[in-house]
C-alpha cells in the first residue's frame, strides 16, 4: 500500500514535471502524457492526483502565486516611509524571481496560451497592484501617465523582464546576467528607478521627498 508520504512524494513530482514542461513548451504542448513521462509516473496518476490538465496546472501556478504572496507579505506590511517600503517591495519581487527562475516563462507562456488563465494571473498580480496604488495614493493621479496603475507595470515590468531576456542579455553583454555580481548591480538600479520616479512624483505634488 502507498504512504501517504509517497503520495506526495508522487503528486509533487508531478507539478515539477508540469512546472519544467509549461516553461518549455507552453500549456498546449505540455499534455499529460509528456508530464507523465517527464514525472517518470502513469498517466493514470495525473488524473488520479489532480482531476484533469487543468487542474494541475492551475496547481503549478498556485504554488508560485502562495510563495510570491509569502515572499511580499512582510514587504507590505511593514510600516516606514513610502520610499523605503517601496525598496523593501522590489527587493521582495527580485529575489522571489531569483529563487523562481522559471516563474517568468511560466506567466510569460499562461498568458500567452489565452483567456483561460488569465484570472490566475490577475489574482496573483492584484494584491501587488492594491499595494503600490495604496503606497501611492498621495504622491500618485488617478490618471494619466503618472498614474499609479503606471507604476505598477513599471516596477514589475522591469523585475520580470529582466530575467525574461536573460538569454538574450549574456549574448549581449558577454556576461551571465544572473551571476551575484550582476545581481546586485540590477538591484541597485532598480533602487535607483524608484527613487527617481518618487523624486519626480513629490515634486510634483509638492511633498517631502
Amino acid at each position: 500500500m502507498t504512504s501517504e508520504h509517497e503520495r506526495g512524494e508522487r503528486a509533487a513530482q508531478i507539478l515539477e514535471a508540469a512546472d519544467e514542461l509549461i516553461s518549455e513548451v507552453g500549456y498546449d504542448g505540455a499534455s499529460a502524457a509528456r508530464v507523465a513521462k517527464r514525472a517518470n509516473v502513469n498517466k493514470a496518476l495525473v488524473f488520479y492526483y489532480f482531476g484533469s490538465k487543468e487542474r494541475l496546472f492551475e496547481e503549478v501556478l498556485e504554488r508560485y502565486y502562495r510563495a510570491h504572496q509569502q515572499a511580499l507579505a512582510s514587504a507590505f506590511s511593514s510600516p516606514g516611509p513610502v520610499r523605503e517600503r517601496l525598496h523593501r517591495m522590489m527587493d521582495a519581487y527580485f529575489d522571489f524571481v531569483v529563487a523562481n527562475e522559471r516563474y517568468p516563462r511560466l506567466v510569460q507562456q499562461l498568458v500567452s496560451s489565452g483567456d483561460r488563465h488569465l484570472a490566475l494571473v490577475q489574482r496573483n498580480l492584484a494584491p501587488m497592484f492594491d499595494w503600490i496604488s495604496n503606497a501611492l495614493a498621495d504622491i500618485a493621479p488617478a490618471t494619466g501617465p503618472l498614474a499609479a496603475r503606471q507604476f505598477f507595470v513599471t516596477f514589475s515590468a522591469t523585475v520580470i523582464n529582466y530575467f525574461t531576456y536573460g538569454p538574450v542579455l549574456a549574448a549581449m553583454w558577454g556576461d551571465d546576467p544572473t551571476s551575484d555580481g550582476a545581481l546586485d548591480e540590477r538591484r541597485a538600479h532598480l533602487h535607483w528607478l524608484v527613487d527617481t520616479i518618487l523624486d519626480r512624483l513629490q515634486a510634483e505634488a509638492g511633498t517631502e521627498p
